[in-house]
């Protein structure tokens, strides 16, 4: 009889909790990612800098590396500054901007990655991509998935709230990404993986009923486990198609269209998300996000982060652009400037002021 099962890429350890960070160095111990405790620690020069007094003493053997910024050029430099060093693995400690440069250059000197986020502004703490800037604008570099994740919600809190609330509209953004998905395998017979649809799905689910606040413990726990099974569930596809579909194609054209003026990701793809939802004819599902991004303190119409309402269907237009190859419901209506104009106008009754 077969083993009719796959292997799912994950994290080894996955440590979610206030508190979390004081017992790094046991984690770390007690998986067998480092019992040498020779660690490379890449830290921002913000917040990692500054857990890095609080930590330190717990991680003897760990040699600690600023980086200055979440530029390609940084990560190369980063590698080449652990190359010469004999560690068991590399710790990212701060926003998502360290945690990709760490994963680049850990995946470059082939080290595993411990991912150590000091916010949940995005869902790309635990997954297989890095994003980085380069000479071109930005780009997307394949990595493999961290080995390890440790959120101290303790320091969650600490972080600035729009940081919470750009987790929030990240995550949200499943919903509609999981629809394109699906909507793809209707039209095109675009394969769906169940499980990392399933995966992705119910983690936005979750954030979206959960009747918590950013101040609520309890609310951020389940954040923070959305974002990272959305990560895993971007492994077990083999590319972002669980997270971003239309949502993520908007949220690319206003960084495109518009890079001096762009809002917050998770304030982007939350509108996109709503939006979408609303395009598919799937208006009680676009209300209720809207009603819960709205909740949180997120934007739900474009002139809240600044945008006319002509600038956004320029946005709606130009955002099948940013993705080609990428079938969601933006590219299944090829909706003309006036019916944008016109659906948008609905949109913005429908969820109201």
């Amino acid at each position: 009889m077969p083993v009719l099962t796959r292997l799912i890429p994950s994290p080894v350890a996955v440590d979610i909790r206030a508190g979390a960070l004081n017992d790094l160095a046991s984690v770390l111990a007690d998986e067998r990612v480092s019992h040498s405790g020779r660690l490379a620690v890449a830290v921002s020069g913000g917040s990692g800098s500054r857990l890095r007094e609080r930590i330190a003493p717990s991680l003897p053997g760990a040699t600690w590396y600023e980086v200055g910024g979440g530029t390609l050029d940084d990560a190369i430099r980063l590698a080449g500054q652990m190359k010469s060093g004999r560690y068991d693995a590399v710790v990212g400690l701060g926003g998502g901007k360290i945690i990709d440069c760490a994963k680049f250059a850990a995946a470059r000197v082939g080290l595993p990655l411990v991912a150590v986020p000091t916010n949940l502004a995005h869902d790309g703490l635990c997954s297989p991509v890095a994003t980085l800037d380069n000479d071109a604008g930005r780009g997307s570099y394949g990595v493999p998935n961290p080995i390890a994740v440790v959120i101290d919600l303790d320091v969650i809190r600490e972080a600035p709230a729009r940081f919470v609330r750009s987790g929030i509209g990240d995550a949200v953004s499943n919903i509609s990404a999981v629809a394109d998905w699906e909507l793809s395998n209707r039209v095109n017979g675009e394969k769906v993986d169940g499980l990392a649809a399933a995966m992705a799905r119910q983690a936005g689910e979750a954030v979206l009923r959960h009747p918590g606040g950013i101040g609520d413990n309890g609310f951020l726990q389940v954040l923070a486990e959305a974002l990272v099974l959305t990560g895993i569930a971007m492994s077990i596809s083999g590319d972002s198609r669980p997270s971003s579909g239309a949502c993520h194609e908007i949220s690319h054209a206003f960084d495109l269209l518009y890079p001096q003026r762009a809002a917050s990701h998770g304030e982007q793809v939350g509108i996109g998300a709503a939006f979408a939802m609303h395009l598919r004819g799937a208006h009680e599902e676009s209300t209720l996000i809207a009603e819960v991004l709205r909740r949180h303190g997120l934007p739900v119409l474009p002139e809240e982060i600044g945008f006319s309402a002509q600038e956004f269907v320029r946005v709606v237009e130009f955002a099948p652009e940013t993705r080609p190859g990428r079938y969601t419901i933006l590219e299944h209506l090829d909706l003309t400037t006036e019916q944008i104009k016109d659906i948008y106008a609905d949109y913005v009754k429908a969820i109201g002021s």
